[in-house]
Order: structure tokens, then C-alpha cells, then sequence
């Protein structure tokens, strides 16, 4: 039976899912399937972060865990308001999903690039692929409920 108290982080390498302990997070771990190292240092990394055009593909595509990248603006007033359950969520999700901010003002060509064309939007990423896009504000319990199957 799987254990509550465990991270599940992909293997970049073969992308296998790998389920780590919370007591052994801090120690080097292998991948179940590819015996290559898994790096488990973003389960320790704060979060939410500031993602740019430059680090996109690293931060976000290369991510062993599901990441969550929240479009915003600084003249967007529902924006504003959604802010403050973004950073909710990346603490109660730290370890499970990484949690991102993108300025579409500052980074026009991410947010071309995946046809952001109203603000706030939020885009799921797993695996390096796009698995989910929610648009518009929405409260903490029905973003909770979008992103459980991420948990």
C-alpha cells in the first residue's frame, strides 16, 4: 500500500514516477525503473517562483513534478485577487506540484506560444506536456478540486 507520507517525482531521464519517503527526500535516490539518479532538490525549492521567457523550458518542461504556471498582469484586478490563492496553494502543494508565476507583459512569447489571450490563466504541465488550461479567476476550494488529480 502506497505510503501517505511520500513524494511521487518523475525521473527525467525515463520518466518513470518514483515514490520517495518523506524521511529519505534528503538523501540521493535512484529511479526504479532506469537505476539513473533522481534529483530531489525541487521538493525543497520555494516556491511559488517567477518563471521568464529565458527559463521557461527548464523550470516548467523539465520539471520531475507536475507544475502549475499561473498567467498573469499587473493591471489585471481579478489577477490580483487570485494571487493570494496561488500562493496558498504552492504552500499547501510544495513537494507535490511546483508552482509558477509568468508576467505576460513581461514574457509575450510563452504566453504566444501557448495562446494565452486572457488573463488570469493557469496552464498544467506534466511530463513536459500540457495536460490541463483553466482561464479566469476562480476560489482556492474549486482550484483544490481541479488540481487533486496532480496531488
Amino acid at each position: 500500500m502506497a505510503s501517505e507520507s511520500a513524494f511521487k517525482i518523475r525521473c527525467l531521464a525515463c520518466g518513470a514516477k518514483n515514490r520517495i519517503p518523506q524521511e529519505k527526500a534528503h538523501l540521493t535516490a535512484k529511479c526504479g525503473r532506469c537505476k539513473r539518479p533522481v534529483d530531489t532538490r525541487v521538493l525543497f525549492l520555494p516556491q511559488p517562483e517567477v518563471v521568464s521567457d529565458a527559463d521557461f523550458e527548464r523550470q516548467v518542461l523539465g520539471s520531475p513534478l507536475p507544475f502549475l504556471l499561473y498567467f498573469w498582469a499587473p493591471w489585471c484586478p481579478s489577477c490580483r485577487s487570485m494571487s493570494p490563492v496561488i500562493d496558498a496553494l504552492a504552500k499547501t502543494a510544495k513537494g507535490r506540484l511546483r508552482v509558477g508565476k509568468l508576467n505576460v507583459d513581461q514574457n509575450p512569447q510563452t504566453a504566444s506560444r501557448y495562446r494565452v489571450m486572457s488573463v488570469p490563466s493557469i496552464l498544467v504541465f506534466d511530463n513536459g506536456r500540457l495536460a490541463e488550461t483553466l482561464v479566469g479567476a476562480m476560489g482556492s476550494q474549486d482550484l483544490m478540486m481541479k488540481m487533486a488529480r496532480y496531488l
